[in-house]
């Protein structure tokens, strides 16, 4: 199960959708018509990441946590895959019977709920962290969904097996994520604290004014 929690995380780093994302946002814009889908759908995604960032920042730079429910910060791997993938599935069938584009969204954001609970699986966030990162970019994807109407025709097939070999190839051999380093420098030196925030830092204050909280983890940040 290591390998395979291991695997599903990595489908929320960003440096893995956001490509997909823009493929596809391009197509809309550019072949499908549908610029205000595309604009949408990228602005949603935006604000989710931002933020999530801004949570990350709080936490690293200013130690703004909370102890008891052990949060640090928004999960970007759970926001970015609810926030996009439900989106993509939902493009795989444009054209195919309405019937046919609730189930794919359900499709996408049950994948983006495992990719939740592998950052869980993985000890690289707590489930408040996972599962606030879930909600986030579900309601990311969602606002997009309702705000605008996608268009009744599905990305072409070349398209879709450009972004999933994209997917594929880079889940299995593309390097570690480095978002979090840069996340982590960034709020360094917004903050010019001497060095960053971490989990173990906010429980260590918290049983100092308070006493134990129970089933805190010392997993690392992401």
């Amino acid at each position: 199960m290591y390998l395979f929690w291991h695997t599903v995380t990595r489908l929320g780093e960003a440096q893995l959708l956001l490509p997909a994302l823009l493929a596809v946002t391009a197509w809309l814009a550019l072949r499908a018509q549908a610029p205000r889908v595309a604009l949408v759908w990228l602005s949603t995604t935006a604000v989710a990441a931002l933020l999530t960032t801004a949570t990350k920042i709080a936490f690293i730079g200013y130690g703004l946590g909370y102890a008891p429910l052990d949060f640090t910060g928004i999960s970007g791997h759970a926001m970015f895959s609810a926030a996009i993938l439900p989106l993509l599935a939902r493009e795989t069938v444009g054209a195919a019977h309405p019937r046919w584009h609730a189930p794919a969204v359900l499709v996408g954001v049950a994948l983006a709920a495992l990719v939740a609970v592998s950052r869980v699986k993985v000890h690289a966030h707590s489930p408040s962290e996972s599962w606030a990162g879930f909600l986030l970019g579900c309601t990311a994807s969602l606002l997009a969904l309702r705000w605008v109407q996608l268009p009744p025709v599905s990305a072409p097939k070349k398209l879709l097996l450009i972004v999933g070999a994209w997917l594929a190839v880079a889940v299995a051999g593309a390097p570690p994520s480095r978002t979090h380093d840069w996340v982590t420098r960034l709020s360094v030196a917004l903050s010019g604290a001497p060095e960053p925030y971490t989990r173990w830092h906010m429980h260590r204050d918290w049983r100092r004014l308070n006493g134990p909280v129970g089933g805190a983890v010392n997993a690392p940040l992401r």
